[in-house]
Formats: C-alpha cells, sequence, structure tokens
C-alpha cells in the first residue's frame, strides 16, 4: 500500500487545502445547490456534497468568496469523475472528484491566485 507523500509525489499539480462554499448546477437547469468545497488545484476540486451524482456529470461551478476578500466569484465546468460515500459526526454525503472541463482564461488566473494563498497539502 502507498502511504500520502508517494501519491503526492505522482501529481502533476499540488492540492491546497480549501474551506469555501460553492454552488453548482447541472448545465440544462437554472437551480442552484449548494456544497463545500476541500481543496482544489489547477486542474480540478474535491468537493462535498449531500447529494448523489453519477461519474460523468457535468457541473457548472461557482466558487463563492467571503465579502471583503478582494475576490469575484470564480466559474468553472467540470466533470465528475470519482466519488465515494462520506461519513463524519453528524453529517453524511458523498466526496467528489472534480476535473476542469472549461475555465475561462480570467476564471483561471483567479485560480492561480487563489491557490497562492492556499495551503498545500
Amino acid at each position: 500500500m502507498q502511504d500520502s507523500n508517494e501519491i503526492k509525489e505522482r501529481r502533476k499539480h499540488p492540492r491546497f487545502y480549501l474551506d469555501l462554499p460553492l454552488e453548482y448546477r447541472f448545465p440544462d437547469t437554472l437551480h442552484s445547490l449548494g456544497a463545500l468545497l476541500v481543496n482544489a488545484s489547477e486542474k480540478g476540486l474535491l468537493v462535498y456534497s449531500i447529494k448523489e451524482m453519477p461519474v460523468g456529470t457535468k457541473l457548472n461551478i461557482v466558487i463563492l468568496f467571503p465579502n471583503g476578500s478582494g475576490l469575484a466569484n470564480l466559474e468553472v465546468l467540470a466533470e465528475i469523475i470519482w466519488k465515494d460515500i462520506q461519513w463524519q459526526e453528524n453529517w453524511e454525503g458523498y466526496r467528489l472528484g472534480l476535473k476542469f472541463v472549461h475555465i475561462q482564461k480570467e476564471n483561471h488566473q483567479k485560480l492561480k491566485q487563489l491557490l497562492a494563498e492556499g495551503h498545500e497539502g
């Protein structure tokens, strides 16, 4: 079995821990749902959600920043590439691994800024 250091070294893009709310919606709907952004890299996100969704689902995502942070919300189109059940004290939901399908240049710059301020993990 590999330890976490070996797994980290295989990644092309390091992940940074974040604790931010996000909204997501399916491309063909206007109704948004909420989730929690756990970590991010330049290529994808790890999200906690209470809604089960199949691998392959594409989502329009808006990462929400606190007022006064100086950052505008960040929007991306992402696809669920893996999922598993997540149990924590008083909470049950899903961990979703998302890869970016489309991110505008301006939003990619925002993401790089956000990651530069984050904590690698």
